[in-house]
């Protein structure tokens, strides 16, 4: 998160942006995990924590990227709607194949 002092945006440092990134798509993937242990509903493989866990990470360093490089409000929420919808749709597309059949 920025902060404004004065007439100057101070960024994070790059080096937290990342680990922000890194923590967040752990804490996403923990989710699953966890649910595997209360029921036999949730069936993830490696491959599919491998999977979903590149898919967080590049979406959250391309919001990064984004919101780093990008100067105005207006800009970066839809930065952020482009990305977020951009992972829904490949989330979905890996998932079940709704264009393609990547997930069948």
């Amino acid at each position: 998160m920025s902060t404004l002092t004065g007439n100057a945006l101070v960024k994070p440092h790059l080096g937290k942006s990342l680990l922000a990134v890194a923590v967040v798509t752990a804490a996403i993937l923990m989710i699953p995990l966890v649910a595997m242990q209360f029921t036999r509903e949730v069936v993830w493989t490696g491959s599919d924590f491998v999977a979903a866990g590149v898919l967080l990470a590049f979406a959250g360093l391309v919001l990064v990227a984004a919101l780093r490089r990008l100067r105005t409000a207006k800009s970066r929420v839809i930065a952020a709607g482009v990305v977020g919808l951009a992972f829904l749709y490949c989330w979905a597309e890996l998932a079940v194949g709704i264009f393609t059949h990547l997930g069948s």
